[in-house]
């Protein structure tokens, strides 16, 4: 081998040598920085973690460009969600329904309630319309029974008389009648338990024959219409002998 052969190996060796060496170098070179780089994120990612629970939520701002904390980004989405479910035209439909439905129900109890009402005021007007008209012609059966009440044997047994007791009588019985046919019918308590729905008493009689509380004496009959008063029996009330004396109030002295 010549020295020019010799030469030309020598440089061939050589050149390989140095692709090697850059070869080599690059290589490093490059995964130290992709190393770095890792590294770096990785730390980003770590720092940007632990500050989540107290700063930023990633990086958020609002319409004016200042950052949102995690607690009105999760109001945000509660709202938007709301405003979505508002918007759910199924949901409409079905509130539209429930609020018909309970308008329908109210108005219905209000219309029964506004029948059986009506009713019941009809119902009272049939039997209690005529209760004034009635209480007015209380004093003309009273007059009629007074003038009756008067009457001696003698009188009724004068024959010019007898025609117009007669005709008393009857009017009296005919009034009475109709009086009956629209409900309106006489209180005559004589003998019965004193009742103050429908007695009112004016003074007490010691009746050894009746026990207490019991009516002896009717001043003036009553009248009732239906089950409402138009006007109380006047009694009398027998009572105890020394009821009296027991029922006297006792006078105690409150000055000191």
């Amino acid at each position: 081998m010549n020295q020019d052969d010799k030469k030309l190996e020598t440089d061939d060796t050589t050149d390989d040598a140095a692709d090697d060496a850059s070869d080599a170098a690059t290589d490093n070179a490059a995964d130290n920085v992709a190393d770095a780089a890792t590294d770096a994120a990785t730390e980003d990612i770590t720092e940007g973690l632990e500050t989540v629970g107290d700063g930023p939520l990633y990086g958020q701002v609002d319409e004016d460009g200042a950052e949102v904390t995690d607690d009105e980004a999760v109001g945000e989405d509660a709202a938007d969600a709301a405003d979505e479910a508002a918007e759910d035209p199924v949901e409409i439909l079905r509130a539209d329904l429930d609020d018909a439905k309970d308008r329908l129900l109210r108005a219905m109890a209000e219309t029964e309630n506004l029948r059986r009402r009506a009713q019941r005021e009809r119902e009272d007007a049939a039997k209690y319309a005529i209760s004034g008209f009635a209480r007015d012609l209380l004093s003309v059966v009273d007059n009629l029974r007074r003038a009756l009440d008067s009457l001696s044997d003698q009188h009724r047994g004068d024959e010019s008389l007898a025609g117009l007791i007669s005709g008393v009588e009857n009017t009296e019985r005919e009034l009475l009648s109709a009086f009956e046919r629209h409900g309106i019918r006489r209180v005559d308590p004589l003998g019965e338990k004193f009742d103050h729905n429908f007695h009112q008493a004016m003074f007490h009689l010691e009746a050894s024959d009746q026990p207490a509380g019991t009516v002896v004496e009717v001043v003036q009959a009553g009248y009732v219409i239906a089950d409402r008063l138009l006007r109380p029996a006047l009694v009398g009330v027998s009572k105890a002998a020394d009821q009296g004396a027991d029922d006297a109030p006792t006078h105690i002295d409150t000055e000191a």
